[in-house]
């Protein structure tokens, strides 16, 4: 018979979050499992039923974790009295910066298959992170530093450029000092466009 283990942690839901975000980054989305999680933190294979029912709860409770700290990130480098473009170059530089250093966690946070019971927490977290970044933009649009359009789409398609960056940069076709150093280049394009003037 199997030794039971009992279940006495601080905070075991901390201790298994941090290791599944250990684990996403080595191995992968596949590679994670509440009861390897458990007995890595040392506790029964049935503790982490405690904090999370199965592993689609751990990774919406992760991907709220990603969305939090880029939260973090995007507040950090916002100054609403910035101009527009070096205030979007920093949000930029923000946001590429988290995805090079979280690359699988963006991509969990990102990935469709969430539980139907965290839709509201999802909802909220895209709101505090990409929702900002449309408030950014109609900011803009009442100030008359851009045209005049529809901010959610204004901001799926500049957001599209840069998540292509960070892609590129994730996926080793672009060095990351590289797509760091093209914010700039990349938000002056955003703003003004390739034709010649």
């Amino acid at each position: 018979m199997p030794e039971s283990r009992p279940y006495h942690h601080g905070d075991l839901r901390s201790t298994l979050l941090a290791s599944a975000e250990r684990t996403l980054r080595t191995k992968g989305v596949t590679a994670l499992s509440l009861r390897e999680l458990a007995r890595e933190a040392g506790v029964s294979h049935a503790a982490p039923g405690r904090h999370f029912k199965d592993k689609q709860a751990l990774l919406n409770a992760l991907a709220l974790v990603g969305y939090d700290r880029l939260e973090q990130a995007l507040n950090a480098a916002d100054d609403p009295e910035l101009p527009l473009e070096p205030r979007l170059t920093a949000l930029a530089r923000a946001y590429l910066g988290f995805a090079l250093d979280h690359a699988e966690l963006l991509e969990l946070m990102y990935a469709r298959k969430h539980d139907p019971d965290a839709h509201e927490q999802m909802a909220a977290a895209v709101d505090r992170t990409v929702g900002s970044l449309e408030r950014v933009m109609a900011d803009a649009m009442h100030r008359g530093e851009i045209i005049e359009a529809d901010p959610a789409h204004l901001t799926i398609i500049t957001g599209a450029g840069l998540h292509g960056l960070a892609s590129l940069a994730a996926g080793g076709l672009l060095a990351p000092e590289e797509a760091l150093g093209s914010i700039e280049e990349l938000v002056h394009y955003m703003l003004y466009g390739i034709k010649p003037r």
